[in-house]
Order: C-alpha cells, then structure tokens, then sequence
C-alpha cells in the first residue's frame, strides 16, 4: 500500500502531485512542450510533490499527450524518485494485453514508481474513438468496461485459470519472466460509475474535479460507501484533479488562466486549436455566452498569489476530505507553468525553497 498512500511533506495537508497535459501554446512546438513535461518532472522530483501522472488525449492540437506509455519512458529517464503514471490511459482505446505490456516495460525501466490509471472515456470525439478502435460501434457502457479490466488485471498478474483462452498468453514484461512488482491499478472518472467501481474493486480512485467540480463530492462519497478492503488496500484512498495556478499576482494569475480558458470555450465548441496567448485571450471579444461559459469555468480554477491558491486548495480539500491533491496548471507556455509548480511548493514549504515563519 505504500505505492499508493503518499505523505504530506511540508505544510501541505495531504501529498500534492502533478498532473500533466503536455499543453501546445500558440508559437511553441510539441517538443517545447515535451521538454516542459521534462522540466517539470524534475521540479516535481526535487520539490517533494508525490506523483507525476500524464493524461491520454487524441486529436487535439493543443495537447501532445497521446501516447502516454511513451511519455512517461521518457520521464523516467530523467527522475530518479517520483512516481510515474498514466491519469490516465483510456482502456477502451486499447487491447487489454498491450496496455499490460506497455506498463510492465515502464515498471521493469523504473522499478516501485510507476501508476497505472484508467479511465473508460475516450479522451476525444466520437469520430476521433472510432479511429482509433477501427470500428463505430463504440460501446462504454456498464458492462464492457468491468470485463476489459479483469482482463487487464489478469494479464497484468499473469493468472489466468486453466481452460481459458489467453492461459498461455503472457504479458511481457511481467511475472511470466520472474517475481516482479506490478503497477498499481487506478480508475479514474468524472461521475459515479468508476467511483463505485473502484470502491467495490478496493482500488484507489481518482476524481477529475478540473472539470466536473459539481460531482466530485457526490462521486467521493460514493466511493467510500461502496469500499470494500481488498488486498491493494484497507481503506479509501482517493486524489482529485485540480486546476491551479499561482503567479507572482493576482493580476498575472488572470492573465495566464484566461489562455486556458479561451482554449476550451474552442474545443466546446468545435474550434480546437494551440492555446492561444495571454495576449490573445485578453483582446478576445467573448460572446454573452462564451462569457458565461468562461466565468462557470474559472470558479472552479484556483489561482492568484501563491497564498489565496494556498488557501483555495487547503478549503477544496477540506470540503472534500480527498487523501491527496493533483494539481494541473494550464497555461500558454512552460515558463509560467514552472513558476506555479515553484510557488505552490514554497507556500507549503516543500523542500528545496523558501521557508515561511
């Protein structure tokens, strides 16, 4: 269990991790986000945060994070301690078996670091999901998505019964080769059917509150009603995305949050695109509606000074009781991601920053 329970370091009332988007500003390139995903990485590692998860998204020219597995090898190679993870691979994107393979290889190329999260949502449009499944029958229903995480768990274990198809099938990497570790499993969601999926499962849970805040609370105590010990874990245990971001003011923080949001007020609307800038969004004419849409979202983004987003995830976290805080800062360019991650540890007194009486 201790590959799933982080410690609070610092002032910091529950371990705080990062969430990744590999966002592709306007004027940058894939690799320049990469390379922030690196630098962030390394950040993250020597500020004490507890995890540091990418996110699988398709067909989305502001976002570089498709291929996940990849990602993360890549940031494996450049950490040394932090915990690794997919938040999170969409399973009914993939066959069971090479999701199995891709994360044993990431286990056997960073031992005891590395998360395997889940999620049944497609990370993209519905065109986009039939694509990539080489079909348009797509199903996500209640009963499809149980029977593709046995399967992946069994594969994962390498513990399918005699007289079963796949019995002389064997993930490699993986036990087949020796005692080994394996990821542990997580799902992921947005509303209830995950949570109380992986409250009877007894697996950790991780809630996207960044973008259905009004059911993260209704989802949580789903989860822990429907917990039951299992032998990952003796008790709930359970992360919520967060949108945060903190600058050196108030007014900078507004600046920066307004690329987000112009951003998705595209993507809702059928107009994906890079994220634009902060001069860009500034001078963006907002519809009555996009306004609307635009002021819904950013109540649910915590930012300005590194103080009010102190204090604005210490509330969120209370009201929720979540065991640990992920936190994904969305804006423009790197530099001003960075300089959040930078400031959200020095007003927790992380280590490796500034110190606060």
């Amino acid at each position: 269990m201790d590959e799933i329970r982080g410690t609070a370091i610092g002032t910091a009332p529950v371990p705080l991790s990062v969430l990744d988007l590999v966002t592709v500003g306007v004027g940058r390139t894939a690799s320049d986000a990469l390379r922030t995903s690196v630098d962030i990485s390394k950040l993250a590692e020597s500020r004490g945060f507890h995890r540091h998860w990418v996110a699988e998204h398709h067909s989305m020219p502001g976002v570089a994070s498709s291929s996940p597995a990849v990602i993360l090898a890549h940031l494996a190679a450049h950490t040394e301690r932090i915990r690794l993870g997919s938040g999170g691979v969409m399973l009914p994107n993939h066959a069971p078996l090479v999701i199995a393979e891709q994360f044993g290889t990431l286990e056997a190329l960073a031992p005891g670091r590395v998360d395997l999260g889940l999620g049944r949502a497609p990370g993209t449009d519905g065109a986009t999901a039939a694509a990539l499944r080489r079909t348009d029958h797509l199903n996500e229903g209640a009963d499809d998505f149980p029977q593709q995480l046995a399967e992946l768990t069994r594969f994962l274990d390498d513990d399918f019964p005699d007289g079963h198809p796949y019995a002389r099938i064997h993930a490699v990497p993986g036990p087949v080769q020796g005692p080994s570790a394996r990821p542990p499993v997580w799902l992921l969601g947005s509303s209830g059917f995950s949570a109380r999926l992986a409250g009877v499962l007894g697996l950790p849970f991780a809630f996207a509150h960044h973008f259905s805040a009004q059911n993260t609370v209704p989802a949580l105590d789903l989860y822990r009603e429907s917990f039951r010990p299992s032998a990952v874990l003796d008790a709930p245990y359970a992360l919520i995305g967060v949108s945060a971001l903190a600058a050196d003011d108030e007014k900078e923080a507004r600046r920066q949050v307004l690329t987000g949001a112009l951003a998705m007020v595209r993507l809702r609307t059928g107009r994906p695109g890079l994220v634009p800038t902060p001069d860009e969004a500034a001078a963006y004419e907002f519809s009555p509606i996009e306004r609307e849409f635009v002021d819904s979202w950013l109540v649910n983004v915590i930012h300005g000074t590194p103080d009010a987003v102190r204090t604005g995830l210490d509330d969120l976290q209370k009201r929720t009781g979540a065991d640990e805080l992920m936190i994904t800062a969305n804006a423009h360019g790197g530099d001003a991601r960075l300089r959040s991650y930078e400031l959200i540890a020095d007003a927790y007194d992380l280590p490796g920053g500034v110190v606060h009486s």
